[in-house]
């Protein structure tokens, strides 16, 4: 993604997915790369490791040590994480309400362009 402006964006939807699966499952760096490949996204492993550090650093998740040297280290929510997600759950009912289209709103734009 070349696009600073549209990349700060998908991070912030990105994280919202990290946290979604974490609660759900856990999360592996790898995973998380293919299950957002799934939605249309391109992420790299240069950007989701970062990203999984830095969720963690905020204590956001939580991640357990491998058990081998070819193991992943998975990334669990943390009650911290679970209130943030909690937030944007909220935050985003109310952002989707607000942003989708309404019939009403066409009709009085259309109106206001034929004015």
């Amino acid at each position: 993604m070349r696009d600073p402006v549209i990349r700060e964006f998908l991070l912030g939807f990105w994280k919202i997915h990290i946290l979604y699966h974490a609660e759900e499952q856990g999360v592996y760096g790898q995973w998380m790369i293919e299950e957002l490949g799934h939605h249309g996204y391109r992420v790299s492993a240069g950007t989701m490791y970062p990203l999984l550090a830095r969720m963690a650093r905020r204590g956001w998740l939580k991640s357990t040590e491998p058990k081998g040297s070819r193991d992943a280290r998975v990334y669990r929510i943390t009650p911290a994480g679970a209130k943030v997600l909690e937030r944007l759950r909220a935050s985003l009912a109310e952002l989707q309400h607000e942003v989708r289209p309404s019939t009403a709103r066409k009709s009085r734009r259309a109106a206001r362009r034929r004015a």
